[in-house]
């Protein structure tokens, strides 16, 4: 198979383009660094997540997390309380098979009640996580399903209604990674890319913190309109994050973690190559010297370095559209988040395929269409209640979702359960880098974009599924929306739910 090769991977492109216009928008010339401080050195070992441990119990893959509170260090000298999955913060790296049945039992350690959400799984409503599954403190909550979708980099993450932010901000979010079952044409694909966890295949945990004079975690966002923008950026947890590469070509999979800010990553003067979104593999690799994400998104990028080559992993303002005070949302903010630094001799790379996976809804069987508008922290005029469904889907549905944001700053929309393609924005197709499976997608302001779904294997008439902006302080306060899949026939029943305990909202 003929595919693109490490020297073309090399080849440099016009970098940080993308943040031009927002920057216009708001009088500066060219992107500058308004709301960030960077570290003086990158220079600190970047953390790699361990591979959560596993038990084979009646042929079920079964994890065991812990929620938990301990003390971290994010800066150099400086020690703040956190909370975190088997430890003081973040997670582990959870990995399992297409095909395989898990099961998680989470034990929640912490001073409340939290949850446990797997972000971009599709799997039964009640195992999902969301505010209706919470975990009170001393209890343990048990998960358990089929991996039935495309291998790629999902994430787990609290979701109590009210209390996400909070939740996540503090350290709460770890990486689950699928991969291809054995023998299948995905796993000789995935043995032609880059794929040794922590050596070539590299999780990127981004987000960003505010800390006092004594080094803790600010979490006060200050009233700003997307919530909160921390001054301090970290990848794996730790700021002036260092990545030593011993390969010629190295995988990025990156997760955006914070709880406001979108992210415009590139390498100054080089171009990466994005081999996968939100739910996996793309058709092709693509070139890029950018890649926009927001709050909770992800990207798997491949970066070529030659040896003793030293890069850093560069965030571009962002271009966030017609946003107004863009400096109030993170819009005129650039800095560089990672060190890539290349050993001098470098194990050779193989060929990266020139073609990925093969997917794709049909648009022509859309039978059902339905219309979101964002505002405020409203959903089409309402804002989330626990007890009421809103929305009824029929299994084996294929759905197109027009969502718009009316709102002059930004929103994002993540929906459980599925892995969506972006069908069209304003009538026009996608770009490149939005064609893959997503479950989450930012909103340009006053721009419609028309997704496509469809809805398999699971019903249940009682616990529903979420849709939401994953900005979280909007979740939080309402931004949210709550849908049922059911068999033919049959009609939404939010008896359970209307009578579920209300002090976690």
């Amino acid at each position: 198979m003929t595919g693109l090769t490490r020297r073309q991977l090399l080849a440099s492109g016009a970098a940080g383009a993308a943040g031009a216009g927002i920057a216009a928008l708001a009088g500066c010339s060219g992107a500058s660094v308004t709301g960030v401080s960077e570290p003086e050195a990158f220079d600190t070992p970047l953390p790699i997540p361990p591979l959560a441990d596993s038990r084979m119990v009646d042929g079920i893959r079964t994890f065991t997390l812990t929620a938990q509170e301990g003390s971290w260090q994010f800066q150099s000298g400086q020690q703040a309380t956190t909370w975190g999955f088997d430890g003081p913060y973040g997670g582990p790296t959870l990995r399992a098979a297409v095909g395989e049945r898990v099961a998680v039992e989470v034990t929640n350690e912490l001073p409340e009640a939290t949850s446990t959400h797997w972000h971009g799984m599709h799997l039964p409503a009640e195992m999902d996580g969301g505010p209706h599954q919470m975990i009170e403190p001393g209890d343990t909550w048990r998960a358990e399903w089929v991996v039935q979708q495309a291998p790629g980099t999902l994430w787990y993450h609290p979701h109590p209604h009210g209390a996400t932010e909070r939740h996540v901000y503090r350290g709460l979010a770890g990486m689950f990674q699928l991969v291809p079952a054995p023998g299948s044409e995905a796993a000789a694909i995935e043995e032609q890319l880059p794929h040794t966890y922590g050596v070539d295949d590299v999780p990127v945990v981004i987000a960003d913190k505010s800390f006092d004079e004594a080094g803790e975690l600010v979490i006060d966002d200050g009233g700003n309109e997307v919530g909160l923008l921390g001054d301090v950026v970290t990848v794996n947890g730790v700021a002036g994050a260092r990545l030593e590469v011993t390969t010629g070509l190295v995988r990025l999979r990156i997760l955006n973690a914070s709880t406001a800010r979108t992210y415009s990553l590139g390498l100054p003067e080089q171009e990466m190559v994005i081999i996968a979104s939100d739910g996996g593999l793309l058709r092709a690799p693509l070139k890029v010297t950018q890649v926009r994400l927001s709050p909770g998104e992800r990207a798997e990028v491949l970066v070529a370095l030659e040896p003793g080559q030293d890069v850093r992993l560069h965030s571009f303002a962002p271009d966030l559209g017609q946003v107004a005070a863009p400096f109030a949302v993170g819009a005129n903010d650039a800095f560089d988040v990672l060190a890539l630094v290349a050993a001098e001799e470098l194990t050779a790379s193989a060929e990266v395929p020139e073609q990925l996976a093969s997917f794709g809804l049909d648009a022509g069987a859309v039978s059902v269409r339905r219309r979101f508008e964002l505002q405020g922290r409203q959903i089409n005029g309402a804002r989330m209640d626990m007890a009421r469904i809103d929305e009824t889907v029929q299994v084996g549905s294929t759905e197109l979702w027009t969502v718009r944001n009316l709102d002059l700053f930004p929103h994002n929309f993540h929906v459980h359960d599925v892995q969506f393609e972006v069908h069209a924005i304003d009538g026009a197709p996608p770009p490149p880098e939005l064609a893959g499976r997503k479950d989450t997608v930012y909103t340009e302001p006053h721009r419609d974009y028309e997704l496509l779904l469809t809805f398999t294997d699971y019903t249940d008439s009682q616990w529903p599924y979420m849709y939401h902006c994953h900005l979280l302080r909007h979740e939080d306060e309402g931004l949210m929306g709550q849908f049922v899949v059911v068999t033919p026939g049959q009609e939404a029943d939010p008896s359970l739910i209307s009578g579920a305990d209300r002090e976690h909202e």
